[in-house]
């Protein structure tokens, strides 16, 4: 499957465009919404270029749970949260036609109800802060 001219995904994947990466692995890379809803707020990607779940092939479905998993639990282990928000859309609402999974940080009260969906910033370096925190915790 070749990646279609513009994919920033597959540009980030690449190293052609920066992105602040939390996990990189062979088949995987997971790095920070750059319109996070909370700080941390992380998107895992398959390096291969794949546009919806169901297109996923089946070499790749376990790794990117296990990934999702691990992303998940360095949500709570790196950056305190409580839990977190776990998500993907398949065509609609999907803002970049490459799979994506959401790993959110969440606490109670923080704010996120049903899908209004408030979006925040990184100040200066601060998103590099983050994306440190969530590599150590992965380990």
């Amino acid at each position: 499957m070749s990646a279609p001219d513009g994919c920033v995904f597959c540009a980030i994947v690449a190293g052609e465009t920066a992105a602040d990466v939390v996990l990189d692995e062979p088949d995987l890379v997971a790095f920070l919404d750059r319109r996070p809803l909370f700080k941390g707020h992380t998107l895992l990607v398959p390096r291969e270029h794949v546009v919806t779940l169901p297109d996923l092939p089946a070499h790749l479905r376990d790794g990117f749970l296990e990934a999702a998993q691990r992303l998940a639990t360095a949500m709570v282990e790196g950056l305190g949260a409580q839990g977190s928000f776990v998500a993907m859309n398949n065509v609609v609402s999907q803002s970049v036609a490459h799979l994506h999974l959401h790993v959110v940080p969440r606490t109670k009260g923080d704010g996120l109800r049903g899908f209004f969906w408030p979006r925040t910033t990184y100040a200066d370096d601060e998103a590099a802060a983050y994306a440190e925190r969530l590599r150590a915790a992965l380990g």
